[in-house]
This record gives C-alpha cells, structure tokens and sequence, in this order.
C-alpha cells in the first residue's frame, strides 16, 4: 500500500508535467515558426517481489523461473519537439522568409557559437548584416549595403540587393540551410532558435532545394504546427490519466486507514 502511494505520486507527477507541456502549446499556437513539444514516459526501474517459501523453507519448483516484478511508478522519459511544418502565410515582406521542407538558418550568438532557426522575420542588424528579428546575424554574414532598395531572396537561397541607377540586382551571397539526423533532439532555447545536441547528430550543410533540404519562400511565414484539437483531446487524455493516478492514492489512502482502524 505505500508503494501504491509513491506509484501513483509518480503519475500524478507526471502527467501534471504533460499538461504543463500541452499548456505551453497552447499558448504559442499563433506562433510564427514554433514547433509543438511532445513528452514520452518510461517505467520506473522495477524490483523482485520477495517469493514466499513453501513450508519445509525450500523455494516452490519453478518459482525462481517466474519471479512476479513489481514497477515503482512511471518517469519521464525526455521530451522532444516535433518538426512538421507549420501552414505558410504570405505576409509580402521582403525580409520574411520560410522554409519549404526540411533544414534550418545557421545563426551566429554573440559569443561566437551557433544556432538554428526555421525561419522567420528577418532584419538587418547594427552591422549591417541580415539577422533575425533578435540581432543574430545569418552565416555566412551577409552585408546589405546602406543604399539598397530592395531585397530578393531566391527560393534556392541566393541574395540580391537593388541599387541605384543599376537595372540589375547586385549578387551579395548565399543562404545555405542545414539538417540534422535527429532534429527532435536539439535544444530549444527561446526565440524560435534552438542549440545543437550530440544527439541530433552533426550538421549537415547544403543548398536550398538540394540533398532533400527544402527550399526558401520569401515574403511568407511558417505558423505554428500545433493543432488545437489534437491538442485538446491531448489535455483530456491527461487530465484522466492524472485522475486515475489520484484515485490510487486515495484508495491506498483509505486502505491503510483501514488497517489503522483494526485494534479500534
């Protein structure tokens, strides 16, 4: 009966954790670029239950073969985000861009290390390099001269800037995208930017279009790929499973109260 308790703590735990992560879906599905986080559970490490000895003391034949395992509860197991791509809208802003398909910008931190990012509202920064919305600046740096009048933004990542008194737009670079074999694992780290992990694997740089990474759209956004439904037959799901959890630890509850009672 005190195992029960702890087991059904670890429950209540548990899934009150998986509506804290239903919750923070909720909250971010207008978005722009966010990517909805699932968690997974695991069982908790199990033990022996201790057999119980025939009378003369020696172990029944065949019990050993069959020792009853009892679980100590549910954990969880880690918690993943999932990259299916969010409906694009067209905003016609020159300095929004998305990604069709699969890969991530490669962004340069301040303190020299990278980031990714699937996109979003672009900006030129205090060095005058294409950043995001935040001041990153895109790798490899791009520099926008002072006097252009327009940005173009080529669906296999080539940029052009307009200048004046020149007819043709003038070649400033690439925007190379970037993959990885296990995207679920990298870091989320707020802003739409997420941190690599040994888990997703290295990086892999390639031209837009190419290699199965997806190609550039420029004057659209990628919404957010949560889903209000799935999301509240999600809540739902919880939201029993974390009653049930709560219904085993008033059972046990009123169980030992029970025992208590007994000398009464």
């Amino acid at each position: 009966m005190f195992d029960s308790l702890y087991i059904g703590a670890t429950g209540m735990q548990a899934q009150q954790m998986n509506v804290d992560t239903i919750a923070n879906n909720l909250a971010n599905v207008n978005t722009t670029g966010f990517k909805k986080g699932r968690l997974t559970f695991s069982d908790l490490v199990t033990r022996s239950a201790a057999p119980l000895p025939s009378a003369n003391g020696a172990m029944p034949a065949g019990l050993m073969d069959a020792v009853v395992r009892v679980g100590a509860g549910v954990g969880i197991g880690g918690m993943a985000k999932l990259f299916d791509m969010g409906d694009l809208k067209k905003t016609e802003s020159a300095f929004d861009i998305a990604i069709e398909g699969d890969g991530f910008l490669e962004v340069t931190m301040p303190d020299g290390s990278q980031a990714y990012a699937r996109g979003g509202t672009l900006r030129v920064n205090k060095d005058g390099l294409l950043a995001t919305q935040a001041g990153y600046a895109l790798k490899p740096g791009l520099s926008i001269p002072d006097n252009a009048q327009a940005l173009l933004i080529d669906p296999d990542g080539t940029v052009r800037v307009r200048l004046p008194n020149q007819a043709t737009p003038v070649n400033i670079g690439q925007i190379d995208l970037v993959r990885f074999s296990n995207p679920q694992a990298l870091l989320a780290q707020g802003d739409n930017l997420y941190r690599p992990a040994e888990a997703a694997g290295d990086p892999v740089v390639g031209k837009p279009g190419e290699s199965g990474l997806g190609r550039l759209a420029q004057g659209f956004l990628e919404g957010s790929n949560v889903k209000l439904v799935d999301e509240m037959v999600n809540l739902m799901i919880a939201q029993r499973a974390y009653e049930a959890s709560v219904k085993v630890v008033q059972a046990s509850d009123e169980m030992l109260g029970m025992v208590n009672a007994l000398r009464r």
